[in-house]
């Protein structure tokens, strides 16, 4: 139930969007610029790693949406499960498996983010530009997180695939359309 009294009891996000379009274009427009323009980090990367810190912060309307959304760019079924149950041990390459332990430890405990938890990403093969928009993805979702669930936004699972799919054929910009 939304904490919203003017948006209906099962608000989603967008309704929020609508009812403050002022600040949801610039954010809207961040979310274009940093999961679908150039990077190092493939679509697919970025949406695991939105849906892995929305796993971490067991924000379930994050975590549901961006699930799918990684799912539609090629990322197994399961993954982010497996990843969420234990890093170490899913199924992933050892670059990116770096790159997520540095995500987890930047959400879980920041304080605790050192330059040589961010030497061993750059020794991993990462290029600068991957930690920075790693980190952009990260602190991204971690607001995201605590907006959606600071304001009481909830979804079901039939939602969150409709919006994933959304998200993976209009991206971002798709959703500005929509204000």
């Amino acid at each position: 139930m939304t904490h919203l009294p003017s948006l209906p009891e099962d608000a989603k996000l967008l309704d929020v969007f609508r009812a403050y379009p002022d600040t949801a274009r610039p954010l809207i427009d961040y979310h274009q610029a940093l999961m679908r323009d150039e990077s190092p980090l493939s679509e697919a990367q970025r949406e695991l790693i939105a849906a892995y810190v929305s796993g971490l912060n067991a924000c379930d309307y994050c975590y549901g949406i961006h699930q799918t959304t990684a799912q539609a760019f090629g990322v197994d079924e399961g993954l982010l499960t497996a990843l969420l149950v234990d890093l170490e041990t899913a199924n992933i390459d050892e670059p990116m498996r770096t790159l997520l332990r540095y995500v987890g430890t930047l959400t879980t405990d920041p304080a605790k983010v050192t330059p040589a938890d961010a030497q061993h990403v750059l020794d991993a093969g990462w290029s600068e530009r991957a930690l920075h928009d790693t980190v952009s993805v990260c602190a991204l979702f971690n607001f995201m997180n605590r907006f959606v669930n600071g304001l009481g936004v909830t979804a079901d699972p039939d939602y969150a695939d409709l919006s994933g799919d959304r998200l993976a054929r209009s991206g971002y910009a798709g959703l500005k359309k929509l204000l």
